[in-house]
């Protein structure tokens, strides 16, 4: 007897990192395509997303959490009760970079499954002359040692955000549900931001 496995039709994501990474920033960015420069601090916030996908609706919930460590409870409840998880720091911030390696253990502990769904965000690649991160040491410490997907992002000039979620939804396993309205939104950008750095995705040739 076989078994037919159905995909979700709704889905709770987390945005995980240290305090001005750019979590809500990538958030907006994606809900409302919109960038806002100035950082305006978060102590959590979720934002409910309904889309209708043929004759199914899809519900996507976001939950933009603090940067700070003082609300120990609220994060380990945030991520008792998500399905996925984006883990982001910035190209120009190292520190930001620890603060992702204690909160994926943190989820790990948490969810007691190392198959837990997980993404690396490298934010803020606008700030070119400002990197302090290689991508090259991220990449194959959170494919060959975590085996996580990762990729590199801009809320600010919209690189590789709608890529992001088209990740954390597909790992969720809510893939065929969002790709075709992901797949038109980002036909609707222009041009010019379509030329962004390669999705790196688990399994893929790392670079020596």
């Amino acid at each position: 007897m076989s078994f037919e496995v159905k995909e979700k039709k709704e889905v709770r994501v987390v945005f995980l990192g240290a305090a001005g990474v750019g979590k809500t920033a990538l958030i907006q960015r994606f809900l409302k395509d919109t960038f806002e420069p100035k950082h305006l601090r978060t102590v959590e916030e979720l934002h409910r997303k309904e889309y209708q996908a043929g004759d199914v609706k899809v519900t996507i919930n976001i939950m933009d959490t603090s940067g700070s460590y003082s609300f120990p409870a609220m994060r380990k409840l945030s991520i008792q009760n998500s399905d996925a998880f984006a883990l982001v720091y910035a190209v120009d911030d190292p520190e930001s970079l620890e603060a992702v390696k204690s909160l994926r253990d943190e989820i790990l502990e948490v969810k007691d499954d190392k198959y837990t769904p997980i993404v690396i965000i490298g934010n803020k690649i606008d700030r070119h002359s400002e990197r302090l991160v290689s991508s090259k040491d991220v990449l194959s410490t959170v494919e060959l040692d975590w085996n996580h997907s990762f990729l590199e992002s801009s809320a600010k000039d919209n690189v590789n955000v709608l890529e992001a979620f088209r990740e954390l939804l597909q790992q969720a396993n809510l893939p065929s549900w969002l790709g075709p309205m992901l797949h038109r939104r980002r036909e609707t950008l222009p041009k010019e931001r379509s030329k962004r750095p390669p999705m790196n995705k688990t399994n893929s040739c790392i670079l020596s």
